[in-house]
């Protein structure tokens, strides 16, 4: 009887077996944020939806990243420390709906200066389309951020060639939380989209999730002594 010896890798083999599994399987499950204006936020099935008002009515806004950005699968973080949009709040009377959310377009998110967790690896964070936010008063007061189909995509290249995908057959919201203040901030924690990964060796193809995290600082820019907030 002939016995099969298991397949040997040299030290190199290995290296680059664990940096490209391990780097893109946490890069395939990335992505998300946040395509069209008519995002709707998650809501209790069971109760009607409260009375919404965005306030102040017409005023443009902007969203800036506050710290940082992480997609994260198992082990490995892709981090982005620059993060922006910009849209504007309905001009009455649309900044007001009596029996649910108010929605809005926005640019498209941009992601810039991002790392992996991953020695070797680096990544890069493309955006289009038009972008959309839904805000829905309540306690807590949610938000609806949606991706039009393909309008992110992020690349990884060095140990492992990757491309994911989010929204990548139809447009996906994203929930997230608004709290007023000064200036109010719109948070996402562990949120989840709907992702494609292709690519060669080490990229996780058969991924279709990811898990989002950030927290974003909404000034107003029509009046910067105001502040954009939400009520009933």
């Amino acid at each position: 009887m002939t016995m099969t010896q298991p397949a040997r890798h040299t030290p190199r083999q290995r290296a680059l077996l664990t940096a490209g599994t391990g780097v893109v399987a946490a890069l395939g499950l990335s992505l998300a944020m946040t395509g069209s204006a008519t995002a709707q936020p998650a809501a209790a099935p069971s109760a009607p939806a409260a009375s919404t008002t965005v306030s102040p009515a017409g005023h443009g806004f902007t969203a800036a990243l506050s710290g940082k950005a992480t997609f994260k699968a198992g082990s490995v973080t892709v981090t982005c420390t620059v993060s922006s949009s910009s849209g504007q709040v309905p001009a009455a009377p649309g900044n007001h709906n009596p029996a649910g959310p108010v929605s809005s377009s926005t640019t498209p998110a941009t992601y810039s200066s991002c790392s992996t967790s991953m020695p070797g690896v680096s990544a890069g964070v493309t955006t289009s389309g038009t972008w959309g936010v839904a805000m829905q008063n309540g306690a807590p007061v949610t938000a609806g951020l949606t991706i039009p189909v393909g309008g992110f995509v992020l690349k990884t290249s060095g140990l492992a060639s990757c491309t994911v995908t989010a929204a990548p057959t139809s447009a996906a919201t994203v929930n997230g939380t608004w709290t007023n203040g000064a200036p109010s901030t719109l948070g996402f924690t562990n949120a989840q989209v709907p992702v494609k990964v292709t690519g060669g060796f080490g990229c996780p193809t058969s991924a279709t999730t990811s898990t989002f995290n950030a927290v974003y600082k909404v000034s107003d820019t029509t009046a910067p002594a105001s502040q954009i907030t939400v009520t009933g």
